[in-house]
């Protein structure tokens, strides 16, 4: 078996930073697409001038008495905000990010929760940050443009000018000590702000998880990358550090519509993403491999393939070239993480000739945990714990599952200004994340679901909605859905498996045409009959179904608001 790799070890991220500005100086880390009309130019900056860049802009901040201060981070993932972000953690400010798609009142009381003195904002937000300076509740004194706007302060003025006063040696930024194990990023995690939790991260939770992941997952300077997930989340602002640390060239997507162009664009060979996104871009792939006839070609080709593999030949790229061509042409490596990724999908893309990784976190915990990698994959599971990580099972039934705790340098400080949660989570060092699940002889988690989402029925046998719902979602029909417990009409100690299932009025019409509701609902019910109550236990059979064309209710990071679905399907 391979060996993990040798990485250098750094307890904070000025560390990582100062490295690779050294290390990878002339490289390509950010590329900024600059577009007016039909007319586009690239902008190039390298390591060392991202590190001019966060030193000047550092320098004019201290400058204006935000030295030790705390900042916040609004906006959509471009290259100011990974400036922004990695300026606040250069100096030790408190780098606070908060999500783009909060509403003006959860903005406004995230501000207040976190007492937030400054705040950088997107330009395509102003409305919001207009009507939050108009109320004026919050301790915000400095509002910063990502770009030049009348009135504000903005980014690239302000690293003129700290530009400047560097010249003239000012060293009071760049000279900044990191108190690596005191808090210096304040995340929400994801839900309503009122009930959302503030958790508190230390550079040293950070790096020491960049380092960890480092030595299990090939990522290379020669790599480019489509920073796709959302800064805001700790998933993808510790990927943006991951991707830093490597040396590698960042780009920014356009948009959802735009993924496909700007795999192609950039020659994106990294991607990290959600299941959703995922199992979106396979879904395509699949359709377009169907539209074409070539089905059967393909399965022919995989099996030959495989059969090749086995005797250590590898001629999936060369046989999927049309298949990688349409992922850019350049893909070879993608990681999921955020929830679980379909097993299908994910040997599906595998089989194509692209290394896959699921991994598990949470922000609390920095915030990986585990993850597949090079050395150690096997499908549906969330492969083995870092380096540095403790995984143990706790509390389990008669079939081993039990919530996963987590000992390791990555775990959270705790949450802000809330002892009593903290506390129900944080014991004698162990961080219980609530997560059910089970680890084989082998030592790979295997996540069965959330503790509070488990249904358990009158027999004392538990479900996990999510391992039907993978089901489920794998109809074509279906857009998404969620399964959950109905009390039972004749029984009220017991419920019964119930669904709600969005369906894909695209798909519904491209395979059935103008059909009605009704119609639908017997097609889709059918199907789940015949591809899922029949292949699996029967207490896990769904007994009824609710159908929409709506959307589920879902926090802005797009994982589904059961307790909000159950209100609606209660009170309908």
């Amino acid at each position: 078996m391979k060996k993990e790799r040798k990485v250098q070890e750094f307890n904070n991220i000025k560390e990582i930073v100062y490295n690779s500005a050294k290390k990878y100086a002339n490289n390509i880390a950010f590329i900024i697409k600059h577009q007016e009309g039909k007319n586009k130019k690239y902008e190039n900056i390298t390591y060392k001038k991202f590190l001019e860049q966060i030193n000047a802009l550092g320098t004019k901040l201290f400058s204006m008495g935000l030295k030790n201060k705390r900042i916040a981070v609004l906006g959509r993932n471009r290259y100011e905000w990974a400036l922004a972000h990695l300026t606040n953690l250069l100096g030790g400010i408190i780098s606070i990010p908060l999500d783009k798609d909060l509403q003006v009142d959860e903005l406004e009381n995230s501000l207040i929760r976190s007492k937030a003195d400054a705040i950088f904002f997107d330009e395509k937000y102003i409305e919001k940050i207009e009507e939050i300076k108009k109320r004026n509740n919050t301790n915000i004194e400095e509002y910063i443009s990502m770009s030049k706007l009348e009135n504000y302060n903005d980014i690239q003025t302000l690293i003129e000018e700290g530009s400047k006063l560097l010249e003239q040696g000012n060293e009071e930024y760049t000279s900044t000590q990191i108190k690596e194990e005191e808090m210096n990023i304040l995340l929400f995690t994801s839900g309503t702000t009122s009930k959302s939790k503030a958790v508190m991260l230390s550079q040293k939770n950070i790096a020491t998880n960049v380092c960890a992941m480092q030595k299990v997952e090939g990522i290379y300077e020669t790599d480019s990358n489509l920073a796709f997930l959302p800064f805001h989340h700790i998933f993808g602002s510790t990927a943006l550090i991951v991707m830093i640390a490597c040396g590698v060239r960042t780009s920014f997507p356009d948009g959802l519509r735009y993924v496909a162009q700007n795999l192609k664009e950039y020659e994106v060979s990294v991607f990290v993403g959600v299941p959703l996104l995922i199992e979106a871009i396979y879904n395509k792939v699949l359709k377009e491999i169907e539209k074409q006839g070539k089905t059967k070609l393909i399965k022919t080709a995989t099996k030959i393939s495989n059969i090749l593999l086995k005797l250590h030949i590898d001629i999936r790229r060369k046989i999927f070239k049309q298949i990688i061509d349409n992922l850019g042409g350049k893909m070879r490596f993608i990681i999921s993480g955020g929830a679980p990724l379909d097993p299908q999908v994910e040997k599906g893309l595998i089989d194509f000739g692209i290394q896959m990784a699921q991994g598990y976190g949470l922000t609390e915990t920095a915030p990986v945990i585990s993850a597949e990698n090079d050395f150690k994959t096997k499908l549906g599971s969330i492969g083995v714990p870092l380096d540095n990580v403790t995984v143990e099972i706790v509390n389990k039934d008669a079939n081993g599952i039990g919530e996963l705790r987590v000992k390791g340098p990555n775990v959270m400080l705790g949450y802000y200004e809330n002892e009593e949660e903290t506390k129900n989570v944080l014991k004698d060092g162990w961080f219980y994340t609530g997560d059910l699940g089970y680890i084989d002889k082998d030592g790979f988690i295997f996540i069965t679901g959330r503790q509070k989402n488990m249904i358990v029925l009158k027999n004392g046998k538990k479900v996990f909605p999510e391992e039907i719902e993978t089901l489920v979602n794998r109809i074509d029909l279906v857009e998404e859905c969620m399964v959950f417990g109905m009390p039972d009409e004749e029984d009220k100690n017991d419920v019964k498996l119930s669904i709600k299932v969005v369906y894909n009025k695209d798909e519904v019409k491209e395979k059935h045409g103008d059909i009605s509701e009704e119609e639908i609902k017997n097609i889709i019910w059918d199907r789940i009959k015949n591809e899922v109550n029949s292949t699996v236990p029967r207490y896990k059979h769904i007994m009824n179904m609710i159908l929409t064309d709506k959307e589920l209710i879902k926090t802005t990071t797009k994982k589904v608001k059961r307790n909000e679905e159950m209100k609606l399907i209660l009170n309908s």
